[in-house]
């Protein structure tokens, strides 16, 4: 075996710079100067005796060998994290540090209902949450970057456990004394298909209203071009169109100050399962369906 082993720290670096393909940016990520991760870069070529990264004023761009150490680099730094993990999974549940993605359709409505309780009732637990689109969550989970991600389903997440805690219902919003307002709910064949505004793509929910409507020429015509709820609740309430909305969305208050209504969307597939997510055999299972009733109590 190599007396000379790359460090943790080193390959952490190395990730971070591929991650945000900027020396600046990829050391405020790790907390360092841009000049320590400069040298600790440098050592890890040198210990390796390869060129990993070619640098230029303008460009960082990875050689192929480096692409292919940074993606054993990602395995490697997981191994580590779960190791510590194990370790911290014997001791008492709930506790310590905990990193959670939450996707931007859930984080302003669910996290104010339920934060303060668990503050209260888990008072050891550190939770660090970051608000990230489905895809870039799942993303940061398999690489170690977050412990698991609150999300909803269904989305292809990969190699995962889950823990279901809700449905959450699907509800169309249009102007109010909109003329085509039906009285209780509404049939997705009465979606007028240039006037259906939907979040961008990157956002599970686009993907779970076109499911709801059942209709394959929305996906084609829908105007695909909010960016968060509330954007799309504003110019709904300029009469710009119509869209849908989760049910947590509307219990939160977004329509507050608007003149919007909403109905029921009739479709075998109107709501969306809100799921707690982790790395599958991750050694904190066990806490992580813990923490799933505790969001569930929520």
């Amino acid at each position: 075996m190599s007396t000379y082993l790359p460090t943790l720290k080193q390959l952490q670096y190395l990730v971070a710079l591929h991650e945000h393909e900027h020396f600046g940016r990829a050391a405020d990520a790790s907390f360092v100067s841009q000049s320590t991760l400069s040298a600790g870069l440098r050592e890890l070529e040198s210990l390796l005796g390869v060129t990993l990264v070619e640098r230029t004023r303008r460009v960082v761009r990875f050689t192929p060998l480096g692409n292919q150490v940074v993606a054993k680099a990602h395995r490697l730094l997981r191994e580590a994290e779960e190791l510590s993990e194990l370790v911290q999974a014997h001791g008492a549940p709930l506790t310590g540090e905990l990193r959670m993605s939450v996707i931007p359709t859930i984080a302003p409505f669910l996290l104010p209902r339920i934060l303060p309780r668990l503050r209260k009732e888990r008072p050891q637990l550190k939770l660090f949450l970051r608000e990230e689109p489905s895809a870039a969550a799942i993303e940061s989970l398999h690489h170690g970057r977050a412990d698991c991600v609150l999300l909803a389903l269904p989305f292809a997440t990969g190699e995962v456990e889950s823990e279901r805690l809700f449905d959450d219902r699907l509800l169309v919003a249009f102007p109010k004394d909109d003329p085509r307002d039906p009285p209780e709910a509404i049939l997705p064949s009465l979606i007028d298909q240039n006037r259906l505004l939907l979040l961008e793509d990157g956002h599970c929910l686009r993907e779970h209203a076109l499911a709801a409507c059942n209709r394959p020429e929305l996906r084609a015509s829908a105007t695909m071009i909010g960016t968060s709820l509330h954007t799309l609740v504003q110019m709904v309430d300029n009469g710009l169109g119509l869209t849908m909305l989760p049910q947590m969305a509307v219990d939160a208050g977004i329509l507050h100050d608007t003149q919007i209504v909403v109905r029921p969307l009739i479709s075998d597939h109107a709501s969306r399962e809100i799921a707690l997510v982790w790395r599958k055999n991750s050694p904190r299972g066990e806490e992580f369906a813990l923490l799933a009733q505790e969001l569930r109590a929520g």
